[in-house]
């Protein structure tokens, strides 16, 4: 059975600590001396209570794959873009001129995918950028993040460009603009 000992401590409060009968213990806490081991696992351990940076990893995570959605579609742009085309088939009329059936037919859907492709670009982009300068606002002792999640957050920011650049030129018709009917 162990014995309850009680230790003062720096702050002037009593710790109890558990000490088995056998046990050889130091006089006092401070007198015990670490091993080497001991020295290596208190330099790398976080302090009690700092937060582990997971969140952080993982919101790099999603800023990188909504920028690769952005360039690539995703499924509320291919369904919006749908439902565009669908509600210009109905709208126009069988008598209307090419110009028009391409402009209320393909245009509006064309100029919706170009509008979620921007809209998960931006989101990729302040995501990126919310977990690059999230050390500055962060703990004062703790301002590194770990290599790998400030470099998919650069991964998410680029991507969030790249996409919110190719949308704006899709919607503006600089790039890839709808045919002229002759």
């Amino acid at each position: 059975m162990a014995e309850r000992t009680e230790d003062e401590t720096v702050t002037g409060t009593a710790a109890a600590t558990a000490v088995a009968p056998d046990a050889q213990t130091a006089e006092r806490p401070e007198e015990a001396v670490a091993g080497p081991e001991d020295t290596a696992a208190e330099e790398h351990a976080e302090p009690a209570g700092a937060p582990s940076g997971t969140g952080q990893g993982a919101a790099a995570v999603v800023s990188a794959a909504l920028g690769l959605v952005s360039l690539t579609g995703g499924w509320p742009g291919t369904v919006a873009a749908a439902r565009e085309t669908l509600v210009g088939q109905l709208r126009t009329a069988a008598d209307a001129s090419v110009a028009t059936q391409i402009k209320e037919v393909y245009g509006d859907a064309w100029n919706t995918t170009a509008l979620w492709g921007g809209l998960f670009a931006l989101v990729a982009l302040i995501t990126g950028v919310v977990v690059l300068v999230r050390p500055a606002f962060g703990a004062p002792g703790r301002t590194t993040q770990a290599p790998w999640t400030r470099s998919v957050a650069w991964a998410g920011v680029t991507l969030g460009v790249i996409g919110l650049l190719l949308a704006v030129l899709t919607y503006t018709g600089v790039l890839l603009g709808l045919p002229a009917a002759s």
